[in-house]
């Protein structure tokens, strides 16, 4: 087996992924533990999973700090401590500066409602479907200072039907979502990614 890959989630919202994550990690007995959960706010559904499964959660306000960069610190300093090889983005809705990337290149991904590089940003789900394509998806990236602009490890295509709501695109991209990050977790652990 090996060393056990140490693995940071940082989310923003409600945690589906970061629990798709846990539960595909436990059952598919991946050579991987998470061993934080790094949230922005208080009040989050994330945060009530990391209680569930006992994993530690480090809550940033960002107003706390004169500038993101003294808050990344604090985040790279809990992460030091923690021994972390690899960090995931799970719905984390700031962009990462240097400060934090230079540390963990090439080892930080994020997953995207969209087929990147179409319609970055936060409502990729929602443009997608005003925009009135036939077929969005899901992309996981490696993640770069920019928005949703770095390489692109794994995507999967979402048929968006005639007359399908916005809810229903919705409820099949985080099915699709659910799936695909676990996958290519698995992948990129076989790959040592995380841990060169």
């Amino acid at each position: 087996m090996g060393q056990v890959t140490r693995l940071a989630v940082f989310a923003s919202g409600f945690g589906s992924n970061f629990r798709a994550l846990q539960e595909a990690i436990v059952a598919r007995q991946m050579n991987a533990q998470i061993v934080r959960l790094v949230v922005d706010h208080d009040e989050i559904g994330a945060l009530q999973i990391a209680e569930e499964f006992r994993i530690p959660a480090t809550i940033i306000n960002y107003k706390n700090f004169a500038t993101r960069s003294d808050a990344e610190t604090s985040i790279i300093n809990q992460l030091k401590t923690d021994e972390v090889d690899g960090i995931i983005l799970a719905g984390y809705l700031r962009l990462l500066t240097e400060t934090l990337i230079t540390p963990y290149d090439g080892k930080i991904i994020n997953i995207h409602p969209a087929l990147l590089p179409s319609f970055p940003g936060l409502h990729g789900i929602d443009d997608a479907y005003n925009y009135g394509v036939k077929v969005t998806g899901v992309t996981v990236h490696f993640v770069d200072t920019g928005m949703d602009s770095g390489e692109i490890i794994a995507q999967t295509p979402v048929r968006i039907e005639d007359g399908e709501s916005l809810d229903e695109l919705e409820t099949k991209i985080h099915a699709v979502e659910h799936q695909l990050y676990p996958d290519t977790l698995e992948l990129l652990l076989a790959k040592g990614v995380f841990t060169k």
